[in-house]
């Protein structure tokens, strides 16, 4: 077995031990999705929502609830809290390198993140009759650099900040622009048109998502840029990355 997998199994184990976080990665978008499509009107044809229902264009904005979650709360918690007991000090007198450690919570969390998601989907199908993904290799491809781009950014906070207290701070600077650009506090089409055009770039990339799931085409920019946000931070999380 090689080191990144012995860290993975272990960080696994320890991750399964205090569960809260990672079930509610899988099951709060699925809640709140139920929650929302009670509310009268989200399951009507709505002109601001470009003749689509809001629930269905609002299903992008659900994945980032857990994305965001996920990425920006439970990984940088999770390394900073090791940092501050001194277990990262320990890990340094060992030939292994912070790209094992960064990358098995990444693993283990984009895992989470994706079942999550992939429930939400179903449970939107079944509750609602919302489509699936008209593109749905596009889309796949769309979510998959949204997530890493996305948890790039809880990866350049876990790699620096020398407390679980800091890390959180850390996070929620990228945690409200990221809910807010996503559609989460308010449905995207009902924002301003400057703001919908930065947050059509914006991580984990709610746009090209919707775009991909109702057949409208994605923008090839879309996807280099959040291929940027993911390569470029998580290269920079493992170069800043301090054990202690």
């Amino acid at each position: 077995m090689t080191t990144f997998a012995k860290i993975t199994t272990t960080e696994a184990k320890l991750f399964l031990r205090t569960p809260f976080m990672g079930m509610a990665g899988i099951l709060l978008p699925a809640a709140v999705l139920l929650a929302v499509g009670a509310i009268p009107g989200m399951t009507e044809p709505s002109p601001a929502a470009g003749g689509f229902r809001f629930i269905d264009a609002w299903v992008p904005s659900v994945i980032v609830i857990s994305l965001a979650m996920l990425a920006l709360q439970s990984i940088p918690g999770a390394v900073a809290t090791y940092r501050e007991q001194g277990v990262l000090r320990r890990l340094a007198t060992t030939p292994v390198h912070p790209a094992n450690l960064l990358g098995a919570q990444l693993l283990i969390h984009v895992v989470i993140a994706l079942v999550g998601i992939g429930l939400t989907l179903g449970v939107a199908h079944a509750a609602y009759d919302v489509p699936m993904p008209k593109h749905p290799l596009l889309f796949l491809v769309t979510l998959l650099l949204g997530t890493v781009s996305m948890f790039s950014f809880g990866l350049l906070a876990a790699a620096v900040a020398r407390t679980a207290k800091a890390a959180g701070g850390f996070a929620l600077i990228a945690f409200i622009p990221t809910m807010f650009f996503g559609g989460v506090y308010l449905p995207r089409a009902l924002l301003p048109e400057v703001l919908r055009r930065i947050g059509d770039y914006v991580p984990p990339g709610t746009q090209p998502l919707q775009d991909a799931w109702v057949g409208a085409g994605v923008q090839p920019l879309q996807l280099v840029v959040l291929a940027g946000f993911a390569v470029i931070g998580t290269a920079l999380a493992a170069k800043l990355f301090r054990w202690e």
